[in-house]
């Protein structure tokens, strides 16, 4: 028996906030959130170091914020429900006639009664484990605003709803911040600042949350539901041959159809056309080759800022006409979890459609394809395992599984991409070791402004407030260096997908003569352990699209080969 690579060393103290949590949960009835306030305080969470200060943590603050609907300041119970019909079995009512409201960093379908109640469908534990720390960080920090506003109720912003530079600098000495931390807040809230800020002084939350119902039997058929409506709109994924990608919903659909790419004047006249010319500034800059970066991704970028103005809207249909003439349908999970899918069939791919970076190859065969890419939105944490589990069962043959997200990186940069072939599983407290199909050779012609660094090692954690800084020295120190939340997951259900039994738990799992081809490609979007800001509290933007295409040209460009190579042995 090889010695574990790592040693199962769950904090006491995040260990502590989810015993009390999920014991809470239990009870039929709201929980209040301010009982938790302690014990999460006492987690020393990495992204919550400043939960225990008299002044606030703004990094905390903002990163609540930006995962939390806009509404929240609003509300006063968050409830939360697997699907419709546990929110209308609990008496709820049917939640879809309420708002639907959204977060700008988190995908979670969520609804709002316009009043004080917000419901929520989760599709695994893991979105409890992201809901509550986020509500409760909110809270605290809110709190500490409220608690500073309160004692000077004559400032010039709260009164006269103005704010120049002096009345900015009287609100940021009043709450102990900076002014640079007040413009961060400004600009996240946009409009809804001064309105925010009236209310903070007015009014401390008292957020209560209630979890409708928490079986495994639950989750597993609200995946089922999910999957039912892929099958609706292609039966025959039952009995076809599966690629399946966890990404996103553009970039292989965009490297695919080409649409942007041929459309490229109508852009480049969008962005002549807009007020803001910074983004044509970058263009002209490309075209002169004075930045390094890529136009195609440059144009993805640019037409999903297109398609949401309204002379774009009028293109949506187009778009979608042309994507189905090439064999893309894209499946809306509208009543369901937020996780939208695509399928692809690559029969009907067309190369001349293609991006260039795709068509270096022979691809004479693939119209003699039978096989489908199934493409969906990735999920969070034990989410990855329920879908893919469900895929396995009822889709055809999978012939490979392909996985790309987002992570943080203890020794890179953001923008680097990080291939492990480790992953230490806090869910099962398994090591899961695996040939990856993936080398930094597949990625690094693609990737312009980061690192590809192969050969590594991560860690699946069970929510980003859940992990402190002595817990991520003990993996640093055993040379794990690339933190995520869905690896784990999905090796669970590779290992369920050739092993004639549930996975392990607590074990050293080695996944060896697969079935099937397996890779996984993280990029890096936060630095936990740098002191300075970091994408925690924003998103990745235009500089996003260099590691997201990078490894999204890997991905596809792998699938293409090995059907190509299968269809040439048949």
């Amino acid at each position: 028996m090889m010695e574990r690579t790592v040693p199962y060393t769950a904090s006491e103290e995040v260990e502590l906030y989810l015993r009390t949590y999920y014991s809470l949960l239990r009870s039929t009835s709201e929980v209040q959130i301010r009982t938790l306030e302690e014990v999460h305080s006492g987690m020393n969470s990495l992204l919550h170091a400043g939960a225990r200060d008299d002044v606030p943590d703004l990094s905390a603050f903002i990163y609540s914020i930006l995962r939390l609907p806009s509404c929240i300041n609003q509300v006063k119970t968050i409830v939360l429900g697997q699907s419709i019909e546990v929110f209308q079995r609990a008496g709820i009512g049917n939640i879809e006639s309420w708002q639907m409201v959204t977060a700008r960093a988190r995908r979670r379908r969520c609804y709002y009664d316009g009043d004080e109640t917000l419901a929520c469908i989760i599709a695994s534990r893991s979105d409890i484990d992201d809901v509550v720390p986020l509500i409760t960080a909110y809270q605290v920090e809110w709190g500490k605003f409220h608690h500073l506003l309160s004692m000077h109720p004559d400032l010039p912003a709260l009164r006269d709803q103005e704010l120049d530079a002096e009345s900015s600098t009287e609100l940021a000495n009043a709450v102990n911040i900076s002014l640079e931390d007040l413009e961060r807040l400004r600009t996240v809230w946009g409009e809804d600042f001064l309105p925010n800020l009236e209310r903070m002084a007015t009014t401390a939350p008292h957020f209560q949350v209630q979890l409708l119902d928490g079986t495994l039997t639950e989750y597993r058929r609200a995946t089922h539901a999910w999957w039912e409506n892929i099958e609706q709109v292609l039966p025959s994924v039952r009995n076809r041959p599966v690629y399946f990608v966890s990404s996103n919903t553009h970039s292989l659909i965009n490297l695919l159809s080409g649409y942007a790419l041929q459309n490229r004047d109508l852009l480049v006249a969008y962005l002549e056309n807009s007020a803001d010319k910074s983004l044509l500034r970058e263009w002209e800059d490309i075209q002169a080759k004075m930045v390094p970066s890529s136009q195609e991704n440059f144009l993805y970028y640019v037409m999903k800022k297109f398609l949401q103005t309204p002379q774009g809207q009028a293109h949506q249909a187009a778009r979608r006409d042309h994507e189905r003439s090439i064999g893309i349908e894209r499946v809306d999970s509208r009543h369901f979890f937020d996780v939208d899918a695509q399928i692809i069939e690559l029969s009907k791919a067309s190369i001349e459609w293609m991006d260039p970076r795709i068509c270096d190859r022979d691809y004479d065969r693939l119209a003699e394809s039978d096989a489908l890419i199934l493409n969906i939105d990735y999920p969070l944490g034990l989410g990855a395992y329920n879908i893919l589990t469900e895929v396995a069962t009822h889709a055809g043959d999978i012939l490979g599984v392909y996985v790309m997200g987002k992570s943080a990186t203890l020794n890179g940069v953001i923008g680097d991409v990080m291939i492990p072939n480790i992953v230490h599983d806090e869910h099962t407290r398994n090591t899961f070791i695996f040939s990856n199909a993936f080398t930094a050779a597949d990625v690094a012609p693609y990737l312009v402004y980061g690192t590809v660094l192969d050969n590594q090692k991560a860690v699946t954690v069970q929510g980003t407030f859940l992990q402190n800084a002595t817990y991520m020295d003990v993996f640093y120190r055993e040379g794990y260096t690339d933190i995520e939340m869905e690896a784990g997951p999905y090796l669970s259900a590779v290992y369920e997908m050739y092993r004639p039994k549930r996975h392990p738990i607590d074990e050293i799992v080695y996944l060896q003569n697969l079935p099937f081809d397996f890779g996984l490609l993280h990029y890096a979007s936060d630095t936990p352990l740098s002191k300075g800001k970091n994408l925690g509290e924003s998103s990745l933007s235009y500089f996003g699209m260099d590691p997201t295409y990078a490894t999204s040209l890997a991905i596809l460009r792998r699938i293409l080969l090995m059907e190509q190579q299968r269809i040439s042995k048949t």
